[in-house]
Protein backbone atom coordinates (compact mmCIF):
# COMPACT_ATOMS: atom_id res chain seq x y z
CA UNK A 1 0.00 0.00 0.00
CA UNK A 2 2.92 2.72 0.60
CA UNK A 3 4.21 1.78 -3.04
CA UNK A 4 0.87 3.11 -4.13
CA UNK A 5 0.98 6.65 -2.27
CA UNK A 6 4.28 7.02 -4.14
CA UNK A 7 3.07 6.18 -7.13
CA UNK A 8 0.01 8.26 -6.96
CA UNK A 9 2.09 11.22 -5.88
CA UNK A 10 4.24 11.06 -8.99
CA UNK A 11 0.98 10.93 -11.03
CA UNK A 12 -0.02 14.04 -9.76
CA UNK A 13 3.27 15.64 -9.90
CA UNK A 14 3.45 15.00 -13.72
CA UNK A 15 -0.14 16.44 -13.88
CA UNK A 16 0.83 19.43 -12.38
CA UNK A 17 4.18 19.91 -13.89
CA UNK A 18 3.01 22.58 -16.50
CA UNK A 19 2.75 25.51 -13.69
CA UNK A 20 5.98 25.63 -10.89
CA UNK A 21 3.88 27.04 -7.95
CA UNK A 22 1.18 24.25 -8.38
CA UNK A 23 3.99 21.60 -8.38
CA UNK A 24 5.57 23.38 -5.62
CA UNK A 25 2.83 22.85 -3.72
CA UNK A 26 1.86 18.96 -4.61
CA UNK A 27 5.48 18.41 -3.61
CA UNK A 28 5.51 19.89 -0.23
CA UNK A 29 2.74 17.54 0.32
CA UNK A 30 3.99 14.86 -0.80
CA UNK A 31 7.14 15.34 1.35
CA UNK A 32 4.95 15.85 4.43
CA UNK A 33 2.93 12.44 3.72
CA UNK A 34 5.60 9.86 2.70
CA UNK A 35 7.65 7.79 4.29
CA UNK A 36 11.24 8.94 4.64
CA UNK A 37 12.40 6.64 1.95
CA UNK A 38 9.87 7.44 0.07
CA UNK A 39 10.77 10.65 0.04
CA UNK A 40 14.26 9.73 -0.80
CA UNK A 41 12.69 7.10 -3.98
CA UNK A 42 10.98 10.43 -5.02
CA UNK A 43 14.11 12.58 -4.75
CA UNK A 44 15.63 10.28 -7.45
CA UNK A 45 12.79 10.04 -9.61
CA UNK A 46 12.45 13.93 -9.35
CA UNK A 47 16.31 14.48 -10.48
CA UNK A 48 15.69 12.71 -13.61
CA UNK A 49 12.32 14.29 -14.25
CA UNK A 50 13.00 17.94 -14.22
CA UNK A 51 16.20 17.55 -16.55
CA UNK A 52 14.46 19.02 -19.62
CA UNK A 53 12.53 21.30 -17.42
CA UNK A 54 14.19 24.28 -15.88
CA UNK A 55 11.21 26.15 -14.46
CA UNK A 56 11.39 22.83 -11.95
CA UNK A 57 14.63 22.88 -11.12
CA UNK A 58 14.47 25.45 -7.71
CA UNK A 59 12.09 22.86 -6.72
CA UNK A 60 14.36 19.97 -5.64
CA UNK A 61 15.77 22.69 -2.72
CA UNK A 62 12.61 21.65 -0.91
CA UNK A 63 14.42 18.23 -0.95
CA UNK A 64 17.20 19.21 0.40
CA UNK A 65 16.44 19.75 4.22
Amino acid sequence: MPRAMLDYTKTILQKVSFDAKLFTRELQKAISRLLPSEVEELKIWLQFYIVDKPELHSTMLLLKT
